[in-house]
């Protein structure tokens, strides 16, 4: 991987910014193929672009402004500080700001999003997430302030890809591995590669250091506890889906829960305590709720919004 200096990452995101710019001006059609020439002059070129389209996706009001007719577009980019560089380039400037300063990425809830990082790194973020990123000569840094991301790291021995996640500092080198966390409670789990996990603070220490298949959950004042559960079920929300295995129906329904289409009620401890087997689509917690009431023998009712399960 070629190393670029912060003078030249800000060039091509300046670049990148401007043709961005220019594909939602009133003479897009004509840019379009002096673009695809600027793409396949360097793959920085197109490593600039993704990092621009990724970025203006995440803005609030994009996808809006994407849909109205072109005459508003020109007027409302400007507030946005995003189009006005199809006439000045103030407009590239505000653009270029944002792109090498701190970036933060967030998903609502039920939704899931992958971010193009300028390392060539990515981060798939799952349900009710935010990540922060921040991006310096000899460290990439990663704040995971609520959620569940996968991260997808280009190898880059000169600047260590650290992620942190509550009082855990997970440090990789050309990886892939899931970092999950519920308030205190840190879970990492490691695809491929090598991580190595630790506590921050004054008595820093290494917890584990993990190898394919393996993972460790860590919570303040508590031993961490290394396992190796099924990465088919740790994967699983990437592909839309919710896998459990013999797992108690209060553990699976809160799982489900995350994902916020419809909430499912379980207030019977003995309920609570049945095994769930089975593959769910994580955006249909009636079907979940139908399947489980048809295995235990139990029924299923309204409640508001909610679906209840009862004896």
């Amino acid at each position: 991987m070629v190393i670029r200096s912060k003078e030249e990452r800000t060039r091509l995101n300046a670049e990148a910014s401007a043709w961005l710019a220019r594909l939602h001006g009133p003479r897009s059609d004509e840019a379009r193929g002096a673009l695809q020439d600027w793409l396949k002059a360097d793959p920085a070129h197109q490593e600039a672009f993704e990092r621009a389209t990724e970025l203006w996706e995440f803005l609030p009001g994009a996808a809006e402004l994407n849909d109205e007719p072109r005459r508003s577009v020109s007027r409302r980019f400007v507030p946005l500080a995003i189009a006005a560089s199809l006439a000045v380039v103030a407009g590239i400037g505000a653009m270029t700001a944002l792109l090498d300063r701190p970036l933060t990425f967030d998903t609502r809830v039920g939704e899931q999003r992958t971010a193009a990082l300028d390392d060539g790194s990515r981060i798939s973020l799952n349900t009710d997430s935010h990540v922060t990123v921040s991006f310096g000569s000899d460290e990439r840094e990663v704040s995971l302030d609520r959620g569940e991301a996968m991260f997808d790291v280009a190898h880059d021995a000169a600047r260590p890809f650290i992620v942190k996640a509550g009082e855990e500092r997970i440090k990789a080198l050309g990886t892939s591995f899931v970092v999950r966390r519920d308030g205190d409670r840190v879970r990492v789990t490691l695809l491929n590669g090598k991580v190595e996990v630790s506590r921050a603070g004054e008595r820093s220490r290494v917890l584990a250091v993990l190898a394919p298949g393996e993972r460790v959950s860590a919570a303040p004042d508590t031993v961490p506890v290394l396992d190796r559960p099924a990465l088919d079920a740790i994967t699983a929300w990437r592909r839309g889906e919710l896998r459990f295995r013999d797992t108690p129906l209060s553990d699976a329904v809160a799982e489900v829960n995350r994902y916020g289409r419809q909430r499912v009620i379980v207030n019977d401890a003995r309920l609570a305590a049945l095994p769930i087997s089975g593959v769910f689509a994580t955006d249909d917690p009636a079907e979940f709720a139908a399947a489980v009431a048809q295995l235990h023998g139990l029924r299923v009712q309204r409640e508001g919004e909610a679906v209840l399960l009862a004896p």
